[in-house]
């Protein structure tokens, strides 16, 4: 993770334990515009994928559309992608599944090179008898994967699902 994108994480945590809420347009210094940003705002933009199928072309969609999203508003936006279901084996280091070693590479590059957020649930990594050491480095693991996407559609975020 870079450290601008450490620091675009961190930042909220300590606004939020600090007491400040989010600056509206009144709240804009004069004669800086609402939608400016400076080297350590938090991104407005925020964004949660589903992604819970185990086939190539269902799991490429997803990678792209967050690709696609990076490429757009590139450190304005914070994105997660909760993975549960068949989708686990995406972020398994020796996947059950057949999912192709690019699609687990991007996953890799889009979290330590852009911050992007897995987060695979630990309810399936159960049923499926699996641990934290069976996942990639890079994901965090929830117990409950849905209920990390209803917590994180409750900080702000945008939810899509394919």
């Amino acid at each position: 993770m870079t450290l601008r994108r450490r620091w675009m994480t961190a930042l909220p945590l300590a606004a939020a334990a600090a007491g400040f809420g989010r600056a509206r347009a009144a709240d804009a210094p004069p004669g800086r515009p609402a939608n400016e940003r400076f080297p350590g705002d938090p991104p407005q933009h925020k964004l949660v994928y589903q992604l819970n199928r185990a086939e190539p072309e269902y799991i490429e969609a997803i990678l792209n559309s967050v690709g696609a999203m990076i490429g757009k508003y590139q450190d304005n936006v914070a994105i997660a992608v909760v993975v549960f279901g068949p989708g686990i084996h995406l972020l398994a280091k020796q996947p059950k599944r057949p999912v192709p070693p690019a699609l687990r590479q991007r996953v890799v590059s889009q979290a330590r090179d852009y911050g992007v957020s897995y987060v695979a649930c630990g309810n399936t990594m159960q049923t499926l008898g699996w641990t934290a050491k069976d996942i990639v480095e890079v994901a965090k693991v929830e117990q409950v994967g849905a209920a990390s996407l209803m917590e994180l559609q409750e900080q702000g975020y945008a939810y899509i699902a394919w």
